[in-house]
């Protein structure tokens, strides 16, 4: 069997189109498109939001943003190794994910993945509904009293609902209709965003909140880390599945770069514009900042304008890889749009709304608990164990060099336990499962994902053995 095969001979319990290796001639992907992508799914809501929770704790604008920056920076590296074997072998994050946790390993990480996305895809299809909302308060129109059990009103509902129809539009459409889409909105949103900036500072100016001295000190040391963890974790998601795009970029150079020059920038730029238009007006929320415009002109297209974004962010991020990672459940029976739709569905259903009343603690940080040691897991096979070498043919087959036993890694789950039961305790106190426990736990929680990544990386090698060029 080929080392670069086509997987054309798998089996139907882990092989269908969507999964197969992406073929040459569709690897079209440049430099721009990647960078294009990045700018898409950074230029959003939560991202012009970041900086406002660092400064509620007290930082300096300088300080959050620099957490910010330097959280993208470290997410960075998974991301790029990661997307290393998407653009080598063709190949999405599930098929990558059997290499180290087994042909049926996989489905473990696969769906720890698919879930966190349908909670991103659910919160942002709500934020999406909200611009809506928004457009249709500046006119006149509002909603009445919260519907029981829900606790938003119909009006909210039906905003949230129909934005959740134009994604569902999306996911029909496939795969062309997001490179079209990323790559049309991202010119256009961050000169969106800096229009805002400019208005911002010309009409209101910098704002006191620039000049505020920010922390010092034991009190900055004990607030960056858990918000850098956080800001960690808001990509960590993306830093699994990246294969899933990189599979069909043309060249290692253009994901590298692609990737380097659109994700740190653009998170760091939106960020910073969110923290300064929002300094200068008092208000956080854009949304509101918009529905305040006098002109009904300005109000709508400000408000489309962030609908867009939105929606280039959540088909991208949220969409394609539980797509793929619930086709990967059972192959044969469920395709990528099935997949797709699956996602949409669990987003409705799990009423996101109520997903961002803990957003740093309670969401970023548990999921990155979660997601770090499969990120651990999986750069420690491709680049010390496996040395960038897959038998792509073996990817796709039952008893192949990737069965291990009976199509799970032993190595791979005990790694992954030991990689997140640290931070386990920590989780359950943040989400108030539990009143309290030893502070040492509520410690261990401010670095989730550091710890989850490093821990299982160094147990998986230990397991696995030294390292080796080629698969055994």
């Amino acid at each position: 069997m080929s080392r670069a095969g086509d997987g054309s001979s798998g089996e139907a319990s882990l092989w269908n189109e969507d999964l197969a290796p992406t073929p040459a001639r569709l690897r079209t992907w440049t430099l721009w498109h990647v960078a294009s992508l990045w700018v898409g799914m950074a230029v959003c809501i939560p991202t012009y939001l970041l900086a406002a929770d660092m400064i509620k704790a007290g930082m300096s604008v300088a300080q959050a943003i620099l957490t910010v920056a330097l959280g993208n920076v470290v997410v960075l590296v998974p991301m790029v190794l990661n997307a290393h074997a998407g653009t080598a072998y063709g190949i999405p994050f599930p098929v990558f994910a059997r290499a180290s946790f087994g042909v049926r390993g996989a489905n473990l990480a696969a769906v720890a993945r698919a879930l966190v996305a349908c909670g991103w895809f659910g919160i942002q299809t709500w934020i999406g509904g909200g611009s809506i909302y928004a457009i249709l308060g500046a006119m006149g129109i509002t909603g009445g009293a919260p519907l029981p059990v829900l606790g938003i009103n119909g009006l909210e509902l039906s905003c949230f609902t129909a934005f959740w129809a134009i994604n569902v539009y999306f996911i029909a459409r496939g795969m062309e209709s997001i490179k079209w889409l990323e790559a049309l909105a991202a010119p256009v949103l961050l000169a969106g965003g800096t229009a805002l900036l400019v208005w911002a500072w010309t009409t209101h100016g910098g704002g006191e909140l620039l000049s505020r001295p920010g922390l010092q000190g034991a009190a900055w040391w004990s607030t960056f880390w858990p918000f850098l963890t956080a800001m960690v974790g808001f990509w960590a998601t993306l830093a699994l599945n990246i294969p899933d795009f990189s599979r069909y970029v043309r060249s290692q150079r253009d994901q590298i770069l692609g990737q380097t020059i659109g994700l740190p920038t653009t998170m760091t730029y939106f960020s910073f514009i969110g923290a300064a238009v929002s300094s200068a007006t008092g208000t956080w929320d854009p949304n509101t900042l918009i529905a305040s415009f006098s002109s009904p002109v300005v109000v709508a297209l400000g408000l489309l304008g962030l609908a867009i974004a939105t929606l280039s962010t959540n088909i991208a991020a949220n969409v394609v890889s539980p797509a793929n990672d619930f086709a990967n459940l059972a192959p044969s029976k469920i395709t990528y749009r099935l997949g797709g739709y699956i996602t949409a569905a669990i987003g409705f259903a799990i009423m996101p709304w109520k997903l961002t009343n803990n957003y740093v603690f309670g969401w970023l940080n548990g999921y990155g608990a979660l997601l770090g040691p499969v990120g651990g897991i999986l750069v420690a096979d491709y680049w010390i164990v496996r040395k960038r070498v897959l038998v792509v043919d073996d990817l796709y087959r039952r008893g192949g060099i990737y069965e291990y036993d009976r199509g799970w890694n032993r190595s791979a789950v005990v790694a992954l336990v030991v990689g997140i039961l640290p931070n386990l305790p920590g989780f359950l106190h943040a989400v108030g499962v539990v009143d309290g426990v030893p502070a040492i736990f509520d410690t261990l929680y401010a670095y989730t994902w550091f710890i989850g990544f490093a821990l299982a990386a160094a147990v998986y090698v230990a397991l696995m053995g030294s390292p080796r060029s080629s698969p055994r």
